[in-house]
């Protein structure tokens, strides 16, 4: 199935259960469906099983958003307490799309205790209280964590996914390996057809050695190593170390969730000469969760670092936000800037990441998954630098090989019944669908709802920082929302004639000015109002904020 399918299944409603390989566009495809909610007035709650994946999709652990904590059984006494919280309550009542990524980490008995929580607030007895379910992930990279001694079950062993059925979308396209022979590899290790031919490749690249073997990241399956290691590869420069502490705001109790799950650390010791790795997102600037480089300097003004990549761009390392938002408003905001020492890191926090070249350590892995993610955030077999290898790192979890056959076989069935469908049904289904969340179908030229009047204070109060010349960044700083919610509220106010298209362009800086006729090229060329097409079109050259600014002043 492509990404597009799984991205129609999803605007129908359905429950689903989104995987694929690592590369596949599981995360692209689930950032597609987000936007494709908000531009209709729907908010998803986004969620995750662990906080490092939280913070990748910029959402909160599923074991927060629910109140659920560490608990993996509820008796009925702690159900009723979690559900008699007033915030709980109002969160989950307030949310129509419940979004669960890297499924793979969350046990069957903490699923289950979720599905519980949603269905006695909603008093609802469908599954998760009538919300719609999108399950991420996939189930080859790494399990559920075990308590207490005792190995956890599988997400898709518990009661609830059966009661749930989801939906199946296992996603075939491959956009991170363009290397057909180490494909093989990964392609034998989850159907578990590993023959003498991919030990051979995997074999043949231990002991191999790189001319530039400090720059490349290792990952090891410990904290022990990594600590270690890039302590003492700091404290061999002889440049002078600067300092960068992270800032928070917000609730306690969730900034300390977000630090938690931010790969940068709360204080960042560096040197000129440094190996470090970008830890966010921001194509625009050059880099992805994953871009290596080496620190050449400190601007003079800010003193902030400057990264030169492996591929010789220049890039200075501002300070970005990681943040928990509800309904559009942040609840909790670390600052820091995006980088981390990066001459190792451990497999867990690589999972997400992608590689050009990686140097692992595999003979001390310990659990089904490990070495599989570690393999499969490198791009190509030639950046590929085995150390070591156990028996253990090249096994899947033998359960999990048949299992993902099934899943395989449901999803071509799903794919084949749903290309019967006529387009004119499908768009009945997902205005039905829309129309069930309390969404609105009908989109203004901008792709936003029209202007309600019982949105009207918050809009109204928005309307009135903008009429006294307040900019979109302090505006969200004064009302403590996102700056992509106060654009939200500025497109609904033009398309309601409560502000002028032309009295917007204030908010476009020189760079984003010089940068509209070809944005507004995409939009006309694509003969569409959509984020993603415009998004991918200009290969992310260009925010979705920067996006909508362009598109708000598109005559």
């Amino acid at each position: 199935m492509n990404q597009d399918t799984a991205f129609s299944i999803c605007k129908t409603g359905a429950n689903v259960f989104l995987t694929g390989e690592p590369g596949s566009g599981k995360t692209h495809t689930i950032n597609r469906y987000v936007e494709y909610l908000r531009s209709h007035g729907i908010e998803p709650a986004i969620t995750a099983s662990t906080g490092i994946a939280a913070t990748h999709i910029g959402g909160m652990t599923i074991h927060s958003w629910s109140g659920i904590g560490i608990k993996e059984m509820l008796s009925n006494i702690e159900l009723g307490h979690i559900a008699g919280k007033s915030y709980i309550s109002k969160r989950i009542k307030k949310t129509s799309v419940l979004i669960i990524d890297e499924i793979s980490m969350l046990g069957a008995n903490t699923l289950s205790a979720v599905d519980l929580v949603c269905k006695r607030v909603r008093e609802n007895e469908e599954p998760f209280g009538g919300l719609q379910v999108i399950l991420v992930g996939d189930f080859f990279q790494l399990p559920p964590i075990s308590h207490g001694g005792q190995s956890s079950h599988f997400a898709f062993e518990s009661e609830t996914w059966t009661t749930l059925t989801p939906t199946i979308c296992y996603i075939t396209e491959q956009h991170r390996q363009d290397d057909k022979e180490f494909l093989s590899v990964l392609n034998a290790l989850r159907s578990g057809k590993f023959d003498e031919e991919h030990i051979c490749h995997i074999q043949n690249r231990m002991g191999q050695h790189s001319e530039n073997s400090l720059e490349i990241t290792k990952l090891f399956s410990h904290n022990v190593d990594v600590d270690r290691i890039n302590s003492a590869e700091l404290e061999k420069l002889s440049s002078e170390e600067s300092t960068f502490q992270m800032a928070s705001t917000g609730s306690k109790k969730l900034v300390a969730t977000l630090k938690k799950g931010c790969i940068s650390p709360d204080s960042f010791s560096v040197k000129v000469g440094a190996v470090v790795m970008f830890t966010k997102n921001n194509p625009k600037s050059g880099f992805v969760n994953g871009t290596l480089g080496k620190i050449i300097g400190f601007d003079d003004d800010s003193g902030y670092p400057i990264v030169q990549t492996m591929k010789g761009q220049r890039i200075k390392a501002e300070p970005m936000d990681w943040t928990i938002e509800e309904n559009g408003a942040i609840k909790a905001k670390i600052t820091q800037v995006p980088l981390r020492l990066a001459w190792a890191i451990t497999i867990h926090k690589s999972q997400g990441m992608s590689l050009d070249a990686a140097i692992m350590d595999l003979s001390t892995v310990f659990e089904y998954g490990q070495g599989y993610v570690a393999l499969s955030r490198v791009r190509r077999l030639s950046g590929l630098y085995l150390l070591g290898c156990n028996d253990h790192a090249l096994l899947v979890h033998p359960d999990i090989i048949e299992k993902d056959q099934e899943f395989r076989t449901s999803s071509i069935e799903t794919e084949d019944g749903f290309g019967d469908s006529l387009s004119k049904d499908l768009q009945k289904k997902y205005d039905g669908f829309i129309i069930a969340c309390g969404g609105n179908i009908k989109e203004s030229k901008y792709q936003k709802a029209v202007y309600k009047e019982s949105h009207g204070s918050t809009y109204d109060e928005t309307l009135a920082l903008f009429q006294s010349g307040k900019s979109i960044k302090e505006i969200a700083e004064k009302r403590n929302i996102t700056e992509g919610t106060v654009l939200s509220h500025i497109e609904n106010l033009v398309s309601s004639d409560k502000i002028k298209r032309s009295d917007t362009m204030r908010c476009i800086n020189p760079t984003l000015k010089k940068a509209l006729p070809t944005i507004h090229k995409s939009f006309r060329a694509l003969d569409t109002t959509s984020l993603s097409p415009v998004h991918e079109n200009l290969k992310g050259q260009y925010s979705y904020n920067d996006l909508r600014l362009a598109r708000m002043v598109l005559k």
